[in-house]
């Protein structure tokens, strides 16, 4: 097929690939599952596949769906010296966060905990249950005139979670991005002695010290029962895309940051281009009923989705580099042609400012809320079709040191700038704003998150192409740059110290001790971010190094029998990669 005739056909793909929300969609699938009743059961993310990708598994599990519930299932464990993870619904945290230790553990299911508590229109503030997701939390307060003023871009995600990880939006305004900023109370079912009943609810309000503990938790103090958010009048945002050369962005990025409320910037490296998300916020009166659909999370064709799979799989075993940045250039100009997604009308795209009300406009994800189709269409990542499988890096950087690091990653992408396309595949690097945080495993400084989606490959020891610049990148952010990695997201190598860049981790020990003494609610991957009982978060083994389970420090760590050895990073020459 001659070339031309090839890029038409591949451009056809991906325009169906991310335009096919118009059909219905096979939600994703239960994350427990059990082979008798709820017992010997196993847990998993969204992915299928935790950063080690081993199999977690729980004696027994339970879904309650009142307070009542939840405090009896915590009892009878704690009765049992049982340990408790909880999983939301869809459980998008991409490390083991979920798992419990061992096998003889219990899973706690917040999926039926989805209601509206209670609330108060005058203090504009709103009771929900942890489980409850995203969508129905900012959907619920628009029908009181009411608005989180702050969320994560994807709905799947649950209010305990989003707790749990210290999830945020984009802003350096007021009180910041961080959805926990924004929390005024937590109710959390904690364990207790014999004569309490071996479970208690202990409530926490804005003269609680410890509710900057809870705010994010990393699920070791209790399970969160019930939330209660600060809300603000609802409004309106206008968002416009703009297009430009990525020239002084290191320079430029907190700016921007600071002149307009919502911004955001997306990094397409080899292409030398960023887009500038203008989002500003509007009175309730401005005209527009604008929609965002980010196309990434619209329901998506699997048949078009292994194909391009399929594609990605040859290019990366051909070591075909510049195939990928064709592809990467297409859907670039796919993606910001169609608006990303943003339609003005609720069905188009028409052109920019598209405006909207907060609730449709600060979040998405069509692919969780479509009818089911016997997986015709899906998520794009949905683990039972041979859809896109990826490692995700999510850290911040302080707005300080933002500039520096930028650079560095302008050099290493000006050394070879096709090792960078592969990542323009899975939408460019992120880049939004966090403020420093109340929490006390929230941000320490006003920060840069940066979110860099990279190809995985179905067999961990297979190395991939230009796997040395994106960890290159991952160490010079987490150990020259001091990043604080995201909760919910990241291999392991991120979390490696990461207990000692938080200034105030004592107090959160302290808290930790006060609620779960006995650590009923701890795992072996907790104890191991916060440096208990001696456990590590890396492992060190062969090949290590490609999962990011460990930084490589010999050969043996990478695949030397594929030509992949353990060397130097080449602008941050502490690093050490696997560079074939």
């Amino acid at each position: 097929m001659e070339l031309k005739t090839c890029i038409v056909v591949i451009y056809s793909m991906i325009v169906v690939v991310f335009l096919s929300s118009r059909g219905k969609c096979s939600p994703p699938g239960p994350v427990v599952e059990c082979s008798s009743g709820l017992t010997d059961c196993v847990v998993t993310n969204s992915y299928g596949a935790f950063s080690d990708r081993s199999i977690c598994k729980a004696a027994q599990a339970v879904f309650p769906s009142t307070e009542e519930e939840l405090l009896a299932s915590v009892a009878n464990a704690v009765k049992k010296q049982q340990k408790i993870r909880v999983v939301s619904k869809h459980s998008h945290s991409i490390p083991k966060l979920v798992c419990p230790e061992g096998d003889s553990g219990l899973i706690i299911s917040s999926k039926d905990l989805n209601h509206v508590v209670s609330v108060d229109e005058s203090s504009m503030r709103m009771t929900v249950e942890s489980g409850m997701g995203l969508k129905d939390l900012i959907d619920s307060a628009a029908e009181h005139g009411l608005a989180l003023p702050h969320s994560p871009y994807w709905l799947g995600v649950s209010v305990g979670g989003m707790l749990g990880t210290g999830a945020h939006g984009s802003s350096l305004f007021g009180k910041g991005s961080a959805v926990h900023e924004y929390v005024v109370g937590i109710r959390l079912v904690v364990p207790a002695s014999q004569e309490e009943g071996y479970a208690r609810v202990a409530t926490l309000t804005e003269q609680d010290m410890d509710l900057n503990a809870a705010k994010v938790s990393l699920g070791v103090l209790g399970v969160i029962s019930q939330v209660t958010f600060q809300l603000e009048p609802m409004f309106k945002r206008s968002i416009t895309n703009v297009y430009k050369s990525d020239f002084n962005i290191e320079n430029s990025i907190v700016k921007f940051g600071l002149e307009h409320e919502f911004a955001d910037l997306t990094w397409y490296p080899s292409q030398y281009k960023v887009v500038y998300r203008v989002d500003d916020r509007l009175s309730i009166n401005s005209s527009g009923d604008g929609v965002n659909d980010f196309i990434g999370f619209q329901p998506q064709s699997t048949a078009l989705l292994a194909t391009t799979r399929a594609a990605e799989e040859a290019k990366e075993a051909t070591s075909n580099g510049e195939g990928k940045c064709i592809l990467s250039a297409i859907q670039v100009s796919t993606i910001l042609s169609t608006g990303a997604g943003l339609k003005n009308n609720n069905l188009l795209f028409t052109g920019y400012p598209v405006i909207g009300y907060q609730n449709k406009m600060q979040s998405a994800g069509s692919c969780l809320t479509s009818s089911e189709n016997g997986l015709l269409t899906s998520c794009a990542w949905d683990p039972r079709i041979k859809g896109l499988f990826f490692h995700q890096t999510g850290m911040s950087i302080s707005v300080s040191r933002i500039s520096e690091f930028l650079s560095d990653v302008k050099k290493l992408r000006d050394m070879n700038p096709i090792s960078k396309c592969g990542l323009e595949l899975y939408s460019g690097i992120l880049m939004r704003f966090v403020k420093a945080s109340s929490a006390h495993l929230g941000k320490e400084e006003d920060s840069v998150d940066m979110d860099i989606t990279y190809y995985r490959s179905n067999d961990p020891n297979t190395p991939r192409l230009y796997e040395d610049v994106f960890e290159e990148i991952e160490q010079m952010g987490f150990f020259k740059y001091g990043a604080l990695p995201h909760w919910g997201k990241n291999r392991n190598l991120a979390f490696d110290g990461v207990i000692k860049k938080y200034s105030k981790s004592n107090e959160f020990l302290s808290a930790k001790n006060k609620y779960d003494p006995q650590g009923i609610f701890s795992s072996e991957w907790t104890d191991s971010l916060l440096e208990l009982k001696d456990k590590q978060v890396t492992v060190s083994k062969d090949g290590c190094a490609l999962e990011g389970l460990c930084v490589c420090s010999k050969d043996a760590h990478c695949a030397p029998d594929r030509g992949y050895f353990c060397e130097a990073g080449k602008v941050y020459t502490d690093a050490r990669v696997c560079r074939g």
